[in-house]
């Protein structure tokens, strides 16, 4: 079987650990799935100071060393979640999302919630494409593909 076929769990310690029992992302076929992000430092676990636009500088910097772990990038990005505690903190995570996101943004979409994780102002997951590698003859993981 080939490995593109298969659910390959992706860790990064660029990025905070899973904060309980699931993964930071799930690459599967072309895709990956990233979790929600919320604005933690992975090195010190701590959500970082400075209000939302601090925090979602974090959150993007957090789901762009995911989606590098998992050979993908913020330009493959199709489709991100963005989960809001105050929507009036739209304008605000916009502006810092439209640096990370500059041409060829993906779809999105924005939600407010009653609470997020350790009290943050913002979550972000996403959902990306994944350069495949293979070729007609060979998958990307040196296995000969069967006829």
């Amino acid at each position: 079987m080939c490995c593109c076929s298969e659910k390959q769990v992706i860790k990064t310690e660029k990025a905070p650990k899973a904060l309980g029992p699931y993964s930071v992302a799930i690459q599967a076929g072309d895709f990956v799935f990233t979790s929600g992000q919320i604005g933690l430092d992975p090195v010190t676990n701590t959500v970082v100071e400075g209000g939302v636009e601090a925090e979602t500088r974090q959150v993007l910097t957090n789901l762009k060393n995911v989606l590098e772990a998992s050979g993908s990038n913020l330009s493959l990005v199709v489709k991100t979640t963005v989960f809001l505690r105050d929507m009036n903190d739209f304008a605000k995570m916009n502006a810092v999302y439209g640096e990370f996101f500059t041409e060829n943004c993906p779809a999105r979409s924005a939600v407010q919630v009653a609470t997020l994780p350790k009290g943050v102002a913002i979550e972000i997951e996403a959902v990306a494409l994944v350069e495949c590698t293979c070729t007609d003859e060979e998958c990307c993981c040196g296995e000969h593909k069967e006829g």
